[in-house]
């Protein structure tokens, strides 16, 4: 089923001039709602984080302050689902379409997925988050930056609390196409190649799929994330930019998540 949320929240104070530290004055999560069910939550939520750059457009700042404050929303909505509970949560961080991007933007995000890893790898960590990075392996990507992520991989992989699961260089088609590569070259004849044969070969074949996928910034596209996985999943749209994003939002998501039926193609009833 696919939602819109309604425009409650659109009305935020605004984040300020000043970038990413007004973002940061509002990093602590905020109240869980009465109406949200902990004993129903969805397994795993994916978030596909856009509005970044038109953030930073909207109050004359540089595209690159809007992944700063897109960092401050990131880490409101994951201590958000830290506090409720929620054992899955996949974000949208880099897709393999967005090397198209003005150069000095991608050098940028580059740098600044490093140095993210840098400053919130420990946090997570004593917190009993798993980080795992879902993609391809591309040799585009600096040797720190990818020596960064398989060092927070490393050290966090005996961590249950959550996983957060960053897709990063990642494309949804490319996902199947690297799931079907395996299956050729795993010696799979035809009459057994199924959607278990295929799932198994997946980035992370242990991931559940989606129960609720979220995407800021008022557009109504899936933009090649999770392509698999989201076969059944429930669609919820904000008119938020990403960087105005919050807990809260995640939380209203939710709770309408826990308020629809969900069939599966059966009748309702």
């Amino acid at each position: 089923m696919i939602r819109r949320a309604s425009p409650v929240g659109a009305a935020r104070p605004e984040a300020g001039a000043n970038g990413a530290q007004a973002a940061a004055d509002e990093a602590t999560p905020d109240v869980v709602p009465a109406g949200l069910d902990r004993s129903r939550l969805p397994a795993h939520v994916g978030c596909v984080m856009d509005g970044n750059g038109r953030w930073a457009a909207s109050r004359g700042l540089p595209r690159t302050e809007g992944h700063i404050a897109g960092e401050e929303a990131l880490f409101n909505v994951v201590d958000g689902a830290l506090e409720i509970g929620l054992k899955w949560l996949t974000v949208y961080a880099f897709s393999t379409e967005n090397w198209r991007r003005p150069p000095d933007e991608v050098r940028f995000l580059m740098n600044f997925n490093e140095t993210l890893l840098s400053r919130r790898r420990d946090e997570l960590h004593r917190r009993g988050v798993r980080i795992r990075f879902a993609g391809r392996s591309d040799r585009r990507v600096p040797r720190r930056v990818q020596r960064a992520m398989d060092e927070a991989t490393a050290l966090t992989a005996g961590n249950r609390t959550m996983t957060l699961t960053l897709a990063f260089n990642y494309g949804g088609r490319a996902e199947i196409v690297d799931a079907v590569r395996a299956l050729v070259a795993d010696g799979v004849p035809a009459h057994k190649v199924n959607e278990r044969a295929l799932s198994s070969r997946l980035y992370f074949p242990d991931m559940p799929d989606p129960d609720l996928v979220i995407r800021s910034s008022g557009e109504y596209r899936i933009s090649n994330f999770l392509l698999w996985e989201l076969a059944y999943s429930e669609l919820w749209f904000s008119d938020l930019l990403w960087p105005d994003f919050r807990s809260a939002d995640l939380y209203r998501a939710i709770v309408e998540f826990q308020q629809r039926t969900r069939r599966y193609g059966g009748a309702s009833g």
